[in-house]
């Protein structure tokens, strides 16, 4: 098959497309004919090497896969080749505690499609049974491999870690990448007012398009301060951040008495600093999330399907072009996400 990959770790110029033996189905396995697949900033610290993450290679990224059922391991039921699908990039044992309690991202196994194992930049992927959710015939392989990560992500972190509530505020930063549009799309769902932080007058009216109340220009001015006035100098309910460590005080200076920052990623750094009595005195709560389980997945996929939620795509690329996608990503050009097709 023809697959992208590489071979070791460095920069957009270690990535090959090239030929690749065809994965096969074992037990309870699946293998799926490829239509669309999508990056993530994870296939960049996948590239670069993540500390303590020992790959075989050659290793093929992305996460986020839609296509058709190409073969069926032993044992698996309730499947049919020709199948449409779009696939969980999680995955995990189904036997320890988290599992038992339906808390699959915190699997004491979990792993990631396209970052613990090869994933979908390839004409076929490997992958469970149980990682299969059904596409609707209506929804496009391209619009489906936008989905699963960043929107399974925001879901989980907004509706299940900080339970935003209606009449909320939430602030959402680095607003152009695919969790955050996911996510403000999420918070106006909940019913919440939505802060954006992005950057250039044109993300400005993309991520007003999307649904945010008030969309911050990060080049112009501090975003804290612009989120306490945007409040009558409140502050937000909820921060959802990835930045990490070059934002993180503003982060917490943004949030109102009883705020909660969600983290899900750190791309400048992490160790972030902080200034401890502005956490007890205000009362703030720092959350962390990854991911979602199951139930979760299936949830903001059904919402997607029914065009509650949409996904947003920047670029619609042939998979060899994958090094120029890595490097859109890389320098932070993109608003929404970037997909491949094999």
């Amino acid at each position: 098959m023809k697959a992208a990959f590489i071979r070791e770790h460095g920069g957009p110029e270690v990535l090959e497309v090239g030929e690749l033996e065809d994965p096969v189905a074992g037990a309870g396995q699946v293998v799926v004919d490829v239509e669309a697949c999508a990056l993530n900033h994870l296939d960049l610290w996948v590239r670069r090497g993540l500390p303590g993450l020992d790959l075989e290679l050659p290793h093929v990224g992305a996460s986020d896969v839609a296509g058709t059922v190409a073969a069926l391991g032993p044992g698996v039921e309730g499947w049919s080749r020709g199948d449409r699908v779009v696939v969980n990039p999680a995955q995990w044992c189904g036997r320890c505690e988290w599992c038992v309690r339906g808390e699959h991202s915190l699997c004491e196994e979990f792993r990631i499609l396209g970052e613990h194992i090869d994933g979908g930049a390839a004409e076929k992927v490997r992958v469970p049974a149980e990682s299969l959710y059904a596409l609707p015939d209506d929804v496009p392989f391209e619009d489906a491999a936008a989905v699963p990560l960043v929107f399974q992500t925001a879901w989980r972190a907004l509706i299940g870690r900080a339970d935003v509530r209606p009449g909320e505020t939430v602030l959402v930063t680095g607003g152009s990448g695919g969790v955050s549009t996911a996510a403000i799309q999420i918070a106006r769902l909940a019913g919440a007012r939505v802060l954006a932080v992005t950057s250039g007058p044109e993300n400005v009216e993309r991520v007003r398009a999307l649904g945010a109340d008030v969309a911050i220009d990060r080049l112009e001015e501090d975003f804290s301060k612009a989120a306490y006035e945007a409040t009558g100098r409140r502050g937000v309910d909820v921060v959802l951040d990835s930045v990490g460590e070059a934002i993180w005080d503003q982060c917490v200076r943004a949030l109102a008495r009883n705020g909660r920052l969600v983290t899900y990623g750190a791309t400048t750094g992490a160790s972030g600093r902080q200034d401890i009595r502005r956490m007890f005195w205000k009362q703030v709560r720092i959350i962390g999330t990854t991911m979602a389980s199951r139930s979760e997945f299936e949830r903001v996929m059904d919402l997607v399907f029914a065009g509650r939620l949409e996904p947003v795509i920047d670029v619609v690329w042939p998979l060899e072009r994958i090094a120029e996608a890595h490097e859109r990503l890389e320098g932070g050009d993109q608003f929404g996400k970037v997909v491949l097709v094999p």
